[in-house]
C-alpha cells in the first residue's frame, strides 16, 4: 500500500493531522446527480486505506469537507458514522456554504486551514483539483495529495 507506506515515513519524524475531503474520495461522487449523500457508495479501498493509516503513531485522521445546506452536516455524519466510524466525531469538520455567503469549497477550505495554529504536519486529501490548487498557492506548509494515491 503506496499510500500507507508514505503516510507511514512522514508520521515517523513528525506528529502528522491527515485531512481527508468526503465527496469522490470516501464517497462517490457522480456530476449531474442528486446530491443526497444518505444514499452515496462507499468507496471501499480507499476507506481501508485510510482505516489501515488511522491505526499509525502520530497520525490524527480528520474530515474536511463542505455541502451546500447546514442540515446537510448531519446526513454526512450519520454516513461517516455508518461507513467510516474510526473517524472520530471530535475530527470531522464539515462546513456548509450557506454559512459562508455560498463561497467554492476551495476558498472556505483554504480559510478553514490558514486558521489552523498547530505544530503538526498537515497533510491534505482531495480530488477536487481547484481545491488542491488554491492550496497550493496560498499555504506552503500544506502537504497534499489527490485522492488517486490511496489506490496502488
Amino acid at each position: 500500500m503506496y499510500f500507507y507506506e508514505l503516510i507511514k515515513d512522514l508520521s515517523k519524524v513528525d506528529k502528522v493531522r491527515l485531512y481527508i475531503d468526503m465527496d469522490g474520495v470516501i464517497a462517490s461522487y457522480d456530476f449531474g446527480k442528486k446530491l443526497d449523500f444518505a444514499t452515496k457508495r462507499p468507496l471501499k479501498t480507499n476507506i481501508n486505506t485510510l482505516k489501515k493509516v488511522s491505526t499509525l503513531p502520530n497520525i490524527e485522521l480528520w474530515i474536511l469537507s463542505c455541502c451546500r445546506k447546514t442540515n446537510e452536516i448531519t446526513i454526512k455524519n450519520a454516513w461517516l458514522d455508518e461507513h467510516a466510524s474510526f473517524i472520530l466525531k471530535g475530527r470531522r469538520v464539515i462546513l456548509a456554504r450557506e454559512d459562508f455567503d455560498n463561497d467554492h469549497a476551495s476558498v472556505i477550505k483554504l480559510n478553514y486551514l490558514k486558521n489552523i495554529k498547530i505544530d503538526e504536519k498537515i497533510i491534505l486529501v482531495d480530488d477536487d483539483i481547484t481545491v488542491l490548487n488554491l492550496i497550493n498557492q496560498n499555504l506552503k506548509n500544506i502537504t497534499l495529495f489527490q485522492d488517486s494515491e490511496l489506490i496502488d
